[in-house]
């Protein structure tokens, strides 16, 4: 089984190629709001949908201004739509030293994808990001592989949380 969150335009058509174009089939979950796919900032270059590309476990960080990796004191993984609200605030922030990485398959987990990324960032803590609750969203999926990704690399094992507290719904609601 498969289940993936694309965040753009053009991984979303690849990710359907590549379901069609195999010789076998598996099942697909698909976890990405249709309204990710209506924002102006997923919208996806025409070179996107060009012959030979495909379908991306990992989107690198597309920070023209990052600075050197091996300065880079943050790598935040994240997956789906909280991209944007990471994305924008980094930039309100000024902050070059922080890098993204987009998970866009999480399930199977890519393990050959997030290696090379970790490893450039030598001297970064790692941080998962998620706007669910910690319970509901793919943390506790997640949490594990990363550990076990930062112990192959011999770094210290901790992966630091940034989302919402467990809850026992999936909105805060309002307290009268």
């Amino acid at each position: 089984m498969q289940v993936v969150n694309p965040s753009t335009a053009g991984q979303y058509f690849h990710l359907l190629r590549r379901q069609l174009r195999r010789s076998f089939r598996k099942p697909m979950i698909v976890a990405s709001p249709k309204k990710l796919l209506k924002n102006v900032q997923a919208n996806s270059n025409i070179e996107d949908f060009g012959e030979g590309l495909r379908f991306k476990r990992v989107l690198t960080d597309s920070n023209p201004n990052l600075v050197a990796p091996e300065k880079v004191k943050k790598v935040i993984l994240c997956s789906g739509q909280v991209h944007l609200d990471i994305h924008s605030a980094r930039e309100k922030a000024g902050r070059n030293d922080i890098a993204i990485l987009r998970v866009e398959q999480l399930c199977p987990f890519p393990f050959s994808s997030i290696i090379p990324e970790i490893q450039k960032f030598k001297n970064a803590e790692v941080q998962w990001v998620q706007e669910e609750p910690a319970n509901q969203g793919p943390y506790s999926f997640v949490r594990p592989r990363l550990e076990n990704i930062m112990r192959h690399l011999k770094r210290p094992a901790e992966i630091s949380y940034a989302g919402r507290e467990t809850s026992g719904s999936t909105s805060t609601g309002y307290t009268v």
